[in-house]
């Protein structure tokens, strides 16, 4: 059965269509929860309420756009709804916020380690650094997804950054001095 048949299934609440589209779709969804969860018990429970959401309003899917981008804007939006209304987002002077750069290049940095940092950081920085870093939001579309003003975007993207980098700089001089 084709996307289309199935999208059209599901739209009549078709449980084994239902179940077709969860297979075909969980694990990408997945992997979105848990850049946005603070661990894996919260990233099961987020794509959960996203298939819940899915499921639910799968009749204003309009077929602009995939099928899979407009799950994921249910499964970050999701995510980040356990995140607006708790104020966890910290307020700094815009003018006191500068480009932090992370170096990478000039030595091997385990893939594990970095999702393991990222996931570490506290959740205010976790969120913004992941839509702007990684999903590639604008500060703009960020603060209206967040309820926050793009000036609290920049500067918890500010402060991620620089806990990121205190992090690999200790990791690179650990197994610098450990090869020598």
């Amino acid at each position: 059965m084709g996307l289309e048949q199935l999208i059209i299934n599901c739209k009549k609440n078709d449980a084994k269509a239902q179940s077709q589209i969860y297979k075909l779709f969980s694990g990408k969804l997945f992997s979105l929860c848990l850049k946005y969860s603070k661990n894996y018990a919260e990233a099961q429970d987020n794509l959960q309420d996203s298939f819940v959401t899915i499921f639910n309003k799968i009749d204003q899917f309009s077929h602009k756009g995939s099928l899979e981008g407009w799950m994921k804007r249910i499964t970050i939006n999701t995510a980040l709804q356990r995140y607006r209304t708790v104020g966890v987002y910290d307020i700094v002077n815009e003018d006191q916020i500068e480009d932090v750069a992370i170096e990478l290049d000039d030595e091997d940095i385990d893939l594990d380690y970095l999702l393991s940092i990222i996931q570490e950081l506290p959740d205010r920085y976790r969120l913004v650094f992941n839509l702007y870093v990684l999903d590639d939001y604008s500060h703009q579309e960020i603060a209206d997804m967040l309820g926050i003003s793009t000036g609290t975007t920049k500067s918890n993207l500010y402060r991620a950054r620089m806990i990121l980098k205190e992090k690999i700089e200790q990791y690179k001089v650990h197994n610098h001095s450990q090869s020598l």
